[in-house]
């Protein structure tokens, strides 16, 4: 039997789209982990013409190593795609 945990929580934020892209922010390292949010929102900065429909946090660790991933779902008009 393992002695890992899971987890995960769900927010959608824009109900009215359908997302058509995905970016996934994971880290393992306590300073990674601590400052995942930070680096989220500096990535939705940085990405104007993206937007986020829906975010994913999943954690999962072990007896050695703690996860946290952060999915963002986002809709990006085709046209800003090429």
């Amino acid at each position: 039997m393992s002695s890992g945990a899971q987890g995960s929580g769900h927010l959608i934020v824009r109900p009215d789209l359908i997302f058509n892209g995905v970016k996934v922010f994971s880290a393992t390292m306590f300073q990674q982990r601590d400052q995942l949010g930070d680096t989220v929102t500096a990535w939705i900065a940085a990405n104007p013409t993206k937007q986020v429909t829906d975010f994913v946090v999943t954690q999962s660790s072990d007896e050695a190593f703690h996860c946290i991933a952060i999915t963002v779902f986002y809709a990006e008009p085709i046209a800003a795609r090429r």
